[in-house]
């Protein structure tokens, strides 16, 4: 087929099942599912950008994805009372020790001749910040913790909106993308997966554990929001009148017009890094990344510094990804550290660029919101199929049962079967690259 007519047709694909989800289960489940295809979009098209552009293999995404979840929490919160009179410049003045440490270790390894004496220096600076870092450190932490832990517990954040936690999102992975790229990077591919995967789980182990910071599996509840709460709307005069006059229902229409506008806003976000992404890719830098890709030897030859650009795309696709992370914490309205798994953060946005076909930015919107469609809706169609599959056995029976516990599994079997068939008839994905 015609890439110039297969892009339109898939996209308009997608944009039936849509209207069709939400003729058949109601508009508000069919904007829920594609406010989330929309962010799982922008996390794809930021893997596509180190997959698609550098073929850089992360598997780490879903420790910059969590980055620009604390993001929201950041910026948007209030400061929790007394919080940093107890123990915040403890903690500021701890991190602080704590990195001076690290770099008087690096110097001290740069600066001394090799031999004995560097090696004993080296330890004991990193013993002795460590002992002097935990002195400063814990106290402020503990003091912070013992605030009103049932609701609090934490430092809190800047109480400033919660748009602005989007780009913070994007810096702070940026940021971790740095410190990881100029370690990471020189690895192997191979290597280099399993190094971001660790460092991801690094990142969600901190956020887990420390409740001064995020409140840990306590979690985070009740941001802000960039768009109005539904009861407020509910509470509109006008708004309810509006919504009789449309034959709609007030709590219904409340939802889709809160909906409607992280849409929105969610599909700005998206066109704006489409826009870059694409922009980036017909430009010099893009087909300079092209061709290290494809032939770093001979890029190395023509003068090209390869490690420099590898960690240049590392950092903005981390960016989009930390962006995105923000976003849909800004939806959920928590932080639920316990969530960020890599079967969701890695794996299936992993499938969304392989599917819809990397080195193609189209082709990662695509990806994204068509198999987070799946996602959602394989596992009710699946335990449909059960049922219908065991109606003619005896009710409670071995049988029956097993089949209906098994339309669980049908995700996990759904995305893996889809992939083998791409694969095997369109291994360069839905749209592939030009």
């Amino acid at each position: 087929m015609n890439p110039a007519i297969r892009a339109p047709l898939l996209f308009g694909f997608v944009a039936v099942l849509m209207i069709g989800t939400g003729i058949v289960q109601g508009w508000n489940s069919a904007l829920l599912i594609l406010n989330m295809g929309l962010i799982s979009a922008i996390m794809a098209l930021g893997v596509n950008l180190q997959w698609g552009f550098a073929g850089l293999f992360n598997i780490g995404v879903m420790g910059f994805v969590a980055l620009g979840g604390l993001a929201a929490v950041l910026i948007s919160t209030p400061p929790t009372e007394g919080a940093w009179a107890a123990g915040g410049w403890n903690i500021v003045i701890g991190l602080l020790l704590g990195g001076m440490t690290v770099i008087g270790a690096i110097l001290a390894q740069h600066r001394m001749a090799l031999g004995r004496i560097r090696t004993l220096t080296t330890l004991a600076i990193l013993i002795a910040g460590f002992f002097i870092y935990r002195a400063v450190f814990d106290p402020g932490v503990t003091a912070i913790e013992a605030i009103n832990p049932s609701v609090s517990g934490n430092i809190g954040g800047l109480n400033l909106p919660v748009l602005l936690s989007w780009p913070v999102g994007g810096l702070l992975a940026a940021g971790a993308a740095w410190i990881i790229g100029k370690t990471a990077l020189g690895l192997r591919s191979d290597y280099l997966a399993i190094a971001t995967l660790g460092i991801a789980e690094i990142i969600i182990a901190v956020l887990k554990n420390e409740d001064w910071l995020s409140r840990g599996v306590k979690n985070v509840i009740g941001l802000d929001r960039p768009v109005p709460f539904e009861i407020e709307l509910q509470q509109d005069p006008t708004f309810v009148a509006r919504a009789v006059g449309l034959g709609l229902d007030p709590v219904t229409a409340s939802g889709i017009y809160t909906k409607l506008a992280y849409s929105a806003l969610f599909a700005v976000v998206l066109l704006i890094l489409l826009w870059m992404a694409q922009m980036a890719l017909k430009s010099p830098w893009g087909r300079m990344m092209r061709a290290i890709r494809d032939n770093e030897t001979a890029a190395r030859a023509m003068g090209k510094d390869v490690t420099a650009r590898h960690l240049q795309i590392f950092i903005l696709g981390s960016a989009i990804c930390g962006v995105a992370g923000a976003m849909m914490t800004t939806l959920d309205g928590q932080l639920t550290p316990g969530s960020y798994q890599p079967l969701r953060f890695t794996f299936l946005v992993w499938v969304m660029v392989i599917v819809g076909g990397s080195g193609n930015n189209f082709g990662a919107v695509l990806g994204g919101i068509l198999i987070w469609w799946l996602w959602v809706q394989v596992e009710p169609m699946g335990l449909a199929l059960m049922q219908i599959l065991s109606s003619g056995l005896e009710d409670g029976s071995a049988l029956q049962t097993r089949m209906i516990d098994a339309a669980a599994h049908m995700r996990l079997l759904t995305m893996g079967l889809l992939m083998l068939i791409v694969l095997r008839f369109s291994p360069r994905g839905l749209i592939p690259e030009r």
